[in-house]
């Protein structure tokens, strides 16, 4: 593994992030001591100060994303989808529009800026979800449905993943990982931990349709903290040079694959993040409710401890990644780390059985944690590439919504040959994979200076 961090990774904090408030936001009725004050909580918390409302917001709009997580497929199944299967396919729909997005949001901020690309993803979401309501399940119609939902499949991750490739242009340097775990707080928070709580209060109350209209209400709110809060905040406007036109840089979104081929193997490794996350939720809610014997309820409450352990661990390995590196956090806490949990996740609960709840408390916790010692890829790959950063973070958020395929497709295929300890296996070797993968993503300083001592070497035997 790695020691210590080099280059960028250790970089002092500079520019308008390092010193205190001056200007317009220290006016004549302001006291300096109490900006300062407030700077200074800012910073030890790793929060850029100036996006500070954005991630406030950001954590309602997820909450209102994540809302409908829980019901939505059985609810569309009983309102004009007629089956299961066809509700699965609208949200098969949903996830093609949302993987697409995931990938463009990186391109079009350059171009866009990251503001104006929020605003889009605000306006998709708040448009086609209003027509999806009205138009849709208020008749009971299929293919709107697919239409619908599928379009306001581009919005979330072009508000969230926006915000990100703000963060990754506004914060500084030495605290970049801190301030990206800040981010997948804000983000998982709401989707689905928040989000799912606050459906279990208002479906008793106003019933399921009216818990899908108070979604739209959080994220309207939410979207208007984080734009208009952070409307006059450095880092949201163009980033790409004025030549350069949305089609290049969407063609640069794809060029880095051979330009910058290390940002692929992140691509690589952020897919293999969460995809036996999204994988195991295919087979475990029938073994660890029925055979294991938990019943649905403390299964429920199981995956509830498991993404609250991760909130919080995003946290931590966000700001240790400060301290010890980007890399070494990724390698050894992440994907080492996930070989041993998604083993014991599966594995202690069946040999154990429901007796034993707590042990399979622990497992899951130990999952969600592990789960976060992946946050650092987000500071990682833009780095790797800091002349084309809006291509890095394309390809990085692609990872991000292929594992909703990956994993699942894993599962479903291999399932029936190899049963789900089997499977399981299987992710335990991917989580070894992207182990050794890490080792490749290199910042450019880390292989300049690798380079220039190899010819050094060279000179001096020649």
């Amino acid at each position: 593994m790695p020691g210590g961090t080099t280059g960028s990774e250790t970089g002092p904090e500079t520019g308008s992030d390092a010193g205190p408030e001056t200007g317009s936001h220290a006016g004549p009725g302001t006291k300096v001591g109490a900006v300062t004050g407030r700077r200074r909580a800012a910073d030890r918390l790793g929060l850029p100060k100036p996006l500070l409302l954005g991630y406030a917001g950001l954590l309602l709009f997820m909450i209102g994303d994540g809302v409908e997580s829980g019901f939505i497929a059985p609810y569309m199944a009983d309102h004009g989808a007629g089956t299961d299967v066809r509700a699965g396919y609208v949200i098969t729909v949903y996830g093609i529009a949302v993987m697409l997005a995931s990938w463009f949001s990186g391109a079009l901020c350059q171009v866009w800026g990251p503001r104006r690309v929020m605003w889009v993803g605000l306006a998709i979401w708040a448009v086609f979800d209003v027509a999806y309501l009205l138009l849709a399940l208020g008749t009971e119609n299929f293919p709107l449905m697919m239409l619908f939902y599928g379009i306001r499949g581009f919005g979330y991750p072009l508000f969230a993943f926006g915000f990100l490739v703000w963060i990754t242009n506004t914060a500084p340097t030495a605290r970049l990982g801190t301030a990206v775990g800040w981010f997948y707080f804000a983000f998982t928070g709401g989707l689905p931990t928040l989000g799912s709580l606050w459906s279990s209060l208002t479906i008793p109350a106003v019933g399921r349709l009216g818990t899908l209209w108070s979604a739209l209400v959080l994220i309207l709110v939410g979207g208007a903290l984080a734009l208009v809060g952070a409307r006059n905040r450095p880092g949201g406007d163009r980033l790409a040079p004025p030549e350069v036109t949305t089609g290049q840089s969407l063609r640069e979104s794809v060029s880095i694959i051979w330009t910058h081929p290390r940002v692929l193997v992140g691509c690589l490794v952020r897919i293999i993040n969460t995809a036996p996350e999204f994988g195991m939720l295919v087979y475990l809610p029938r073994i660890f409710s029925d055979d294991v014997g938990f019943g649905t309820d403390k299964w429920l409450q199981l995956l509830a401890i498991i993404y609250g352990t991760n909130i919080f661990f995003n946290l931590i390995f966000g700001a240790l990644s400060d301290r010890i590196g980007w890399r070494p956090t990724i390698a050894g806490f992440g994907a080492l780390g996930c070989a041993i949990s998604v083993t014991t996740l599966y594995f202690v609960p069946v040999w154990l059985g429901p007796d034993r709840y707590w042990a399979a408390v622990v497992a899951g916790m130990l999952y969600g944690a592990t789960l976060a010692g992946f946050v650092p890829i987000s500071a990682l790959i833009p780095s790797m590439a800091p002349e084309n950063k809006g291509g890095a973070m394309a390809l990085l958020n692609l990872g991000a919504g292929g594992a909703a395929f990956v994993g699942p497709a894993i599962a479903s295929l291999f399932l029936p040959l190899v049963g789900a300890g089997g499977v399981t296996l299987l992710f335990l070797a991917l989580y070894l994979v992207a182990f050794l993968l890490t080792f490749l993503l290199k910042l450019p300083e880390e292989t300049a200076g690798r380079a220039a001592a190899r010819r050094e070497a060279g000179q001096t035997v020649g």
